[in-house]
């Protein structure tokens, strides 16, 4: 009987999905960051009175003051 017979070998790789959720995470705090960002710079100081007035009218309905 040789060593290798009567031996279990056992080894462990880190699973590629663990990689790919923090890989994914990451892509979607970044994605929420720059929606927030073009919201907040695009619309809220849009010259365009309706997109304006509606970023207006949602900030006043979550209670944060604006004026």
């Amino acid at each position: 009987m040789s060593a290798q017979e009567g031996s279990v070998h056992t080894t462990y790789a880190a699973p590629a999905s663990v990689a790919a959720k923090s890989t994914s995470a990451t892509v979607q705090a970044v994605l929420a960051m720059a929606l927030g960002l073009f919201v907040v710079f695009m619309v809220g100081f849009s010259h365009i009175d309706v997109l304006h007035n509606a970023a207006h009218d949602v900030r006043h309905s979550n209670a944060f003051p604006c004026h």
